[in-house]
């Protein structure tokens, strides 16, 4: 199996760690860290921890956050396919995390400007053999849907794998369902948690989800957090299995830590119930530290 070539979003987190509600016009305590974040480039990052080669095909700006986001995952060992977009800023996330969920405040910045040249000449030279996995943010936004439209069309043509993540359920209920349903049409893995379940399948338990989406993509999984994950095939095969009970103390890249997970395990030839359980223990390992990344000596 040739590498992972995870396209998508390299952004600088800002995660504000508070202990309790956010109180509206005055003060609430907090711990703030600045890291490396974006669905892609954690993907990326917890592939290479957890041994799997992966490239990351993203755009930054010519700046120093560019630089720095570029130079962390350089030292997690993911590839570098990064396009640097001068008089651009690199994308920023303000992360509101508190145990059990998170709420995000995005610049995209230089995401939007991703090419969709950089990117089909990237998984051109992958094929064959390659796999592509596309954060469903490039898809969710017009400034850089041509760009995962474009990831989409050169994994079709030069024969390599494909699995999306839907990325988050607010912008994936602007862009429409329909029209997300229809440029991931037959990929090979489509992930969605379960607000994201709910905007492409509508409302349901999470087994009838999956199987539902079946009739779009050949595989598709639905994660439930806690509730564990459900995968179902186009052949009307499903399987289920539970979450790793942990003490979660930051859900911040813990469903890109799942996909990881996942896909290391799937894409060298697991069945899907040990692929499911090889997401949830790296899953796990995500929400037990602060961050949406592993860190360097983890």
């Amino acid at each position: 199996m040739g590498p992972v070539i995870v396209v998508g979003d390299l952004v600088t987190d800002v995660l504000v760690e508070h202990d309790g509600p956010i109180r509206p016009g005055s003060d609430t305590a907090a711990a703030i860290r600045v890291s490396g974040g974006g669905q892609a480039a954690n993907t990326a990052a917890w592939l290479a921890h957890a041994g799997r080669a992966a490239t990351l095909v993203a755009a930054v700006g010519d700046d120093q956050a560019g630089r720095d986001r570029v130079a962390e995952l350089a030292a997690a060992g993911v590839g570098d396919a990064i396009q640097v977009c001068p008089g651009a800023a690199t994308g920023s996330v303000v992360v509101l995390t508190g145990a059990g969920e998170r709420t995000m405040i995005t610049d995209r910045g230089a995401c939007l400007l991703l090419d969709p040249g950089h990117v089909t000449a990237v998984l051109t030279a992958a094929a064959p053999g390659g796999h592509l996995h596309l954060s469903g943010y490039p898809l969710l936004h017009a400034g850089s849907r041509p760009a995962g439209r474009a990831a989409l069309t050169a994994a079709r043509d030069f024969g390599l794998t494909v699995s999306v993540d839907a990325a988050s359920a607010a912008p994936l209920r602007d862009a429409g369902a329909g029209d997300f349903l229809a440029w991931v049409r037959d990929v090979d893995l489509l992930l969605c948690n379960a607000d994201e379940a709910d905007v492409l399948a509508g409302p349901g338990d999470a087994t009838s989800q999956a199987t539902h989406l079946t009739g779009f993509v050949q595989h598709a999984v639905v994660k439930q957090g806690a509730g564990g994950a459900v995968w179902a095939a186009r052949d009307g095969a499903t399987w289920s299995a539970p979450a790793t009970p942990v003490r979660v103390l930051d859900p911040t890249g813990a469903g890109d830590a799942f996909a990881a997970g996942l896909l290391g395990a799937w894409l060298t030839g697991a069945e899907p119930p040990d692929a499911l359980a090889a997401g949830a223990a790296l899953g796990a390992a995500a929400v037990q530290r602060l961050g949406a990344r592993p860190h360097p000596a983890g």
